[in-house]
């Protein structure tokens, strides 16, 4: 037991090396357009690529960036409702062929919504679709198989993080503007206690 954990410790610590050596471009440029975008981020994935999604997207609103996650297969059930036409969205596939996911940019396109690709396939009919692009490259998955979702969403989480951290100060995003939005648990009472001590003082 104690081998398979730490190979795959180890696995997932390699995926991570390779992400210095990647993409830092197309991260800047989409960092650049939400910036300038009007509208909220919204995150679109289903698997394990949408369960990371659910949790870029609260990172990204605890960070004061307006984001919503949008499962892939109920939005052309109506959920396309939640997306307005200046937002910027976030599709997440690690193969870049998911169907679920892809069958949303028809109807993304036509409404002239920015779209950007988050997937390890770089030539993938996702990624040749969007405006925009974060491509990582494709690791050694941890189980013993190379099958499961683990290092590959390792690296979106990652690289999604990275995203939010670099928005976050390019909004100038400040402390107490986090404990607007994160006033409860044991880190809502640590910022409020901050907060009151420099009142006093």
């Amino acid at each position: 037991m104690k081998e398979i954990i730490l190979q795959t410790i180890e696995r997932e610590i390699q995926a991570l090396r390779l992400l210095e050596q990647c993409c830092m471009e197309e991260l800047e440029q989409v960092c650049a357009a939400i910036v300038e975008t009007k509208g909220k981020v919204v995150f679109m994935g289903i698997g394990k690529s949408g369960h990371i999604g659910k949790k870029l997207a609260a990172t990204f609103s605890s960070l004061g960036i307006r984001s919503i996650f949008v499962h892939a297969a109920e939005a052309v059930h109506g959920d396309l409702g939640m997306i307005d036409e200046d937002d910027f969205v976030i599709l997440m596939s690690n193969s870049g062929t998911t169907t679920e996911v892809l069958q949303n940019l028809e109807p993304l396109t036509a409404r002239h919504i920015v779209c950007a690709s988050f997937t390890g396939n770089r030539d993938s009919a996702l990624a040749q679709a969007c405006d925009y692009h974060i491509h990582y490259p494709k690791p050694t998955e941890a189980d013993e198989w190379n099958l499961a979702p683990t290092s590959s969403t390792t690296m979106m989480l990652v690289l999604g993080d990275a995203l939010a951290c670099a928005l976050s100060s390019a909004k100038q995003f400040q402390k107490q503007d986090f404990f607007r939005y994160h006033p409860g648990g044991s880190l809502g009472k640590q910022l409020k206690q901050e907060q009151n001590k420099h009142c006093v003082n």
